[in-house]
């Protein structure tokens, strides 16, 4: 199952990259939502970076492993997680269309490799409408956020 969005914000691709791949940012907001976030390499961010994630989803544990498989900044990256034989690759792209906009474009892809992941994937798809205005949502939020944290830098 896929979602994407695009969205355009009013900053230039490095301010938005780098508020785009903060994932000390991503792994704060998961904690504040009551999950645990652990990086497991030291260092800078860079290809091959990895997480081990923890949180509770439908009043079950679950854990996710996160890699960082592809990281071009300022233009893209991708993160492949994987957890009970569910695997998610997110992507994230970005273009600039003039000094001062950039476009986002962001893309997750679910695939299933079990049966329970099968059951999973199966019961959101009949509710794909909804998680897709979601996601655009959230998408929307952060893309307004960038833009506020770049208005008030300048």
């Amino acid at each position: 199952m896929k979602f994407s969005t695009r969205e355009d914000i009013e900053a230039p691709i490095d301010h938005v990259f780098a508020q785009m791949s903060d994932f000390d940012a991503f792994q704060r907001r998961a904690m504040r939502r009551g999950g645990q976030v652990k990086r497991l390499d030291d260092g800078p961010i860079k290809t091959g970076s990895d997480w081990d994630i923890a949180f509770s989803y439908r009043g079950k544990d679950r854990r996710l492993y996160a890699e960082l498989t592809e990281y071009e900044p300022p233009y893209q990256y991708v993160v492949v997680a994987g957890s009970d034989g569910l695997t998610i690759t997110t992507q994230v792209e970005l273009v600039a269309l003039s000094r001062g906009r950039t476009r986002i474009a962001i893309g997750m892809d679910l695939r299933a490799k079990s049966l329970t992941a099968r059951l999973l994937l199966q019961s959101m798809k009949l509710a794909k409408g909804k998680l897709a205005k979601r996601f655009k949502a959230r998408v929307v939020e952060h893309a307004e956020d960038i833009e506020d944290a770049y208005r008030k830098s300048v």
